[in-house]
């Protein structure tokens, strides 16, 4: 059989493309202004009544520039676009749930009930009583899965959840009158951890790594003192390993005065399985979407609530959820909030509807048993990778991992090929590539994040396109790595011409109005 469905197939595509820069029906898609023709329409418009300029001086002097096309170009040129979306629901893509998360088709069912899809934040709230209580069940999950008493739901994505837990912290330091000014951010923390810390006026202080990757004690003991305001600890880190001197970690701090923020972007990796305050943890923002589910590839939106200890608990941000009786209320204004010292407010309203609503459905349908697999599953993922790779892959920290495996370039010695000559020679292999040259603390490092719903079959076909690379590398295949990709409508970039003189806007040449812009090649 596999002889048969093989046949008249090629085991490669072409090596040159058609003239028009076709390769079958992988098409060229040029800009729609590189389309038009002049007179050419898609729709008979009656004439423009005459009317008298109201414009004055912004009255447009020339022609509009519309590009002339019939109805036909036009739905074909926006569907070839729609097809050049290339994610989760295409193929298999290992930036995991840093990035890019299967989200599944009831939360999006969900969250476009018109009940959630059609609230306005300014609605009274005598009529937005259902959308209260799933904000404040969803709370009630957030709470119950960290062991920790209270949560501040508004904060729109990971990083400003950082922004909110440190806020939170600096406004009990101020309560307390001590004027700490340091904080402790180990080297395999998340990149935004330092710049939180910056933003809200303390001093960065890094911890080095060990050589298994973890944290270093003695490298802490000796930064630990009077002025050390928290850590902000990854767990697990960025380099998809656990801490497992997380409480030891916890109880050092918390002798010398200091709070201990965790950076719950990871959290998907031990769901249901470990309760972060048993952990000693004080503050942790949870990322909805690395967690449950929610989209957010392409920069949004995201969602990012804050969990908090009790000590922590008096600050959280305005507005927030209140139980009323049998109803729901919103406390918007720090004098109605009784007993509480909120420290001011993250955004206008009250936090992502529809990312709530499908955080809740994905808690909803798997259950609490449901989220521990989706942890375990993360986990076996990532350790099926790690484990089938490392005998030809070079791994910086011994395993097991958790949710990501972790490779540096160091089996790429002396090949000539480097760690973006294999991401882009995956590329012609059918994936998008994995994280590159991050964490920061291993060289030329590959992060591979599976997540928990790839099946056996996917896993093992990324698998043998990784291990054929390396082969591939160590045969002195150097050539076919720089030209890679070979088979995408666009070769390798000028990456830092792309990044630092981007053509965003197309503008037609002066001498013919019909040209091809530059492009950031």
């Amino acid at each position: 059989m596999t002889g048969m469905n093989s046949t008249g197939r090629p085991s490669s595509p072409a090596a040159l493309a058609a003239a028009e820069g076709n390769r079958g029906l992988h098409l060229e898609e040029p800009l729609i202004f590189e389309r038009g023709a002049e007179g050419r329409c898609g729709i008979d418009l009656p004439p423009v009544p005459k009317h008298k300029p109201r414009l004055g001086s912004v009255r447009r002097e020339g022609k509009i520039g519309l590009p002339g096309l019939s109805e036909p170009q036009v739905v074909r040129h926006f569907t070839r676009l729609s097809q050049k979306n290339f994610g989760i629901d295409s193929v298999f893509y290992p930036l995991g749930s840093c990035t890019m998360k299967h989200n599944p088709r009831l939360n999006e069912k969900m969250a476009r009930l018109p009940g959630f899809a059609d609230l306005h934040p300014l609605q009274p709230q005598a009529t937005v009583q259902g959308a209260l209580e799933l904000i404040d069940q969803l709370a009630d999950w957030l709470m119950k899965l960290t062991g920790l008493p209270a949560v501040a739901m508004s904060p729109g994505a990971g990083a400003h959840g950082e922004f909110c837990g440190m806020a939170a912290i600096k406004s009990a330091l101020d309560a307390r009158g001590e004027k700490r000014t340091r904080v402790l951010v180990p080297e395999s923390a998340h990149g935004t951890n330092p710049a939180t810390a910056a933003a809200l006026g303390f001093t960065v202080d890094p911890i080095p790594a060990t050589a298994q990757g973890r944290v270093d004690l003695a490298a802490l003991e000796t930064k630990l003192g009077d002025d050390v305001a928290a850590i902000m600890l990854t767990n697990p880190n960025t380099c998809g390993l656990f801490e497992p001197d997380v409480i030891k970690i916890a109880d050092m701090v918390h002798k010398a005065g200091g709070y201990f923020y965790c950076d719950g972007a990871n959290f998907n990796a031990i769901v249901g399985r470990v309760r972060p305050a048993d952990l000693g943890i004080d503050v942790m923002h949870i990322n909805l979407h690395k967690t449950f589910s929610t989209p957010h590839g392409g920069g949004g939106p995201g969602s990012g609530p804050v969990v908090l200890a009790e000590s922590l608990a008096p600050y959280v941000p305005l507005p927030y959820v209140v139980r009323q009786g049998d109803a729901y209320g919103l406390v918007e204004h720090a004098a109605d909030a009784k007993g509480k010292k909120p420290f001011g407010r993250m955004k206008g309203f009250h936090g992502q509807m529809g990312m709530f609503v499908r955080a809740l459905t994905y808690m909803l349908s798997h259950g609490a048993d449901g989220l521990l697999q989706v942890a375990s599953d993360a986990v076996l993922n990532a350790n099926y990778i790690l484990a089938s790779l490392q005998d030809v892959m070079s791994a910086p920290f011994k395993g097991p991992c958790m949710h990501e495996a972790l490779f540096d370039d160091r089996f790429l010695k002396d090949t000539g090929v480097t760690t973006l000559d294999i991401a882009k020679a995956l590329i012609d292999r059918g994936f998008h590539p994995m994280t590159m040259y991050f964490p920061l603390v291993v060289h030329g490092a590959f992060l591979i994040e599976p997540t928990e719903t790839e099946s056996r079959e996917t896993l093992d076909t990324f698998i043998a396109a990784l291990r054929d690379l390396a082969a591939q590398a160590h045969a002195g295949k150097v050539d076919m790595f720089k030209q890679s990709p070979h088979y995408t409508p666009r070769r390798r970039l000028d990456e830092t011409r792309a990044a630092r003189q981007p053509v965003l806007k197309w503008t037609p040449e002066k001498d013919s109005e019909n040209s091809i812009p530059h492009a950031a090649e």
